[in-house]
């Protein structure tokens, strides 16, 4: 969410390179499945309901799985 910002002012992103991350698939994964678990999380506790607590555990789930999967390549 915070990249958006940064985003925001920007006129052109055809050409716009990430780094580290898109260099590395599992990284980015994992990445991306955190940023889904906090935006999630943070959805969950403004509506309180039972769907989007559900939605949280998944996207925790598969973050942790990444974040598994990350902590077996250190190895």
């Amino acid at each position: 969410m915070r990249l958006r910002f940064l985003f925001d002012d920007l006129p052109d992103l055809a050409e716009l390179v990430l780094g580290a991350p898109a260099e590395d698939p599992l990284l980015a994964s994992w990445l991306e499945a955190e940023a889904d678990a906090r935006a999630a999380y943070l959805h969950w506790r403004l509506d309180r309901e039972r769907d989007s607590y559900v939605a949280y555990r998944a996207c925790a789930d598969r973050a942790d799985a990444a974040q598994d999967a990350l902590a077996l390549r250190a190895r």
